[in-house]
């Protein structure tokens, strides 16, 4: 006797019952992956911070994260023929959950991407270096697929996340190539590919110079680039000075006091 989800799976009509089973079903997994995304995030918000609070220097520019549709999973298990059951998901869709990472320069990727594998908790299960490797039509990236514990109530569940890493370049022309390709429904004319991938060159082009032009002005000033902005809070010396001076100030109104 076929469960709800063999027959899903062996694509054979289920009826009404095991539908809305698989859909609960689908939808608890899809809340482990936002936790997975959650805990990723957390990961690069610490380091992020870090950075911004105790380093000279902050690679990481800005985060975003993506979770797949529901709808969207149920299109790709159908286009790949992927079995439409949670295991099917976990086993042969690795970008359910996303996170990516976009930095200033192809140096800082590298040193983030060093970061975060070295973590204890995070397995690398993938590795894709579309940075050194592009891809034919100019696409540049570096794709980490990797495994990260969620604690549950009941159990720890390993859950997969895609994390991708850019440059500002990068990903402004990993965004417009979407934008074409989902217009074009993926048919793009010749003439434009030509120049998506005229434009990935100067992309390229631009990174290296601007990485070129940022290593030559500290070389230059011999100094570590300013902090960012911490949310209006003083430097340590700026703190200590502060202290003291409104010390001092406490000091003179008490010995006026005493004086009265």
């Amino acid at each position: 006797m076929s469960t709800h989800a063999d027959g899903i799976a062996g694509h054979q009509t289920p009826e009404a019952a095991q539908i809305r089973v698989l859909v609960g079903e689908l939808r608890r997994l899809a809340l482990t992956y936002k936790f997975g995304i959650d805990e990723v995030m957390t990961k690069v918000g610490i380091l992020r911070d870090e950075f911004r609070h105790m380093q000279h220097y902050n690679p990481v520019e800005h985060v975003t994260s993506r979770l797949k549709s529901l709808e969207s999973i149920v299109a790709k298990c159908r286009r790949k023929g992927i079995p439409l059951t949670p295991q099917g998901v976990r086993e042969q869709m690795f970008d359910v959950a996303g996170v990516r990472i976009t930095c200033s320069f192809v140096a800082d990727i590298y040193r983030v991407r060093d970061m975060l594998v070295g973590q204890p908790d995070l397995t690398v299960l993938e590795e894709r270096d579309y940075i050194a490797h592009p891809k034919p039509n100019g696409y540049k990236s570096l794709h980490l697929i990797v495994q990260v514990p969620v604690y549950l109530s009941d159990r720890t569940e390993d859950v997969v996340v895609e994390i991708q890493l850019r440059t500002i370049a990068m990903d402004f022309w990993a965004s417009l190539e979407h934008k074409i390709y989902y217009k074009y429904s993926r048919d793009v004319p010749a003439h434009l590919t030509d120049a998506l991938k005229l434009a990935a060159d100067v992309a390229a082009s631009l990174d290296t110079s601007m990485e070129r032009i940022h290593d030559e002005v500290r070389a230059i000033s011999g100094e570590e680039e300013p902090v960012e902005q911490r949310d209006g809070l003083l430097s340590p010396e700026e703190m200590l000075r502060s202290f003291w001076t409104s010390t001092d100030s406490a000091d003179d109104v008490v010995q006026g006091y005493r004086e009265l």
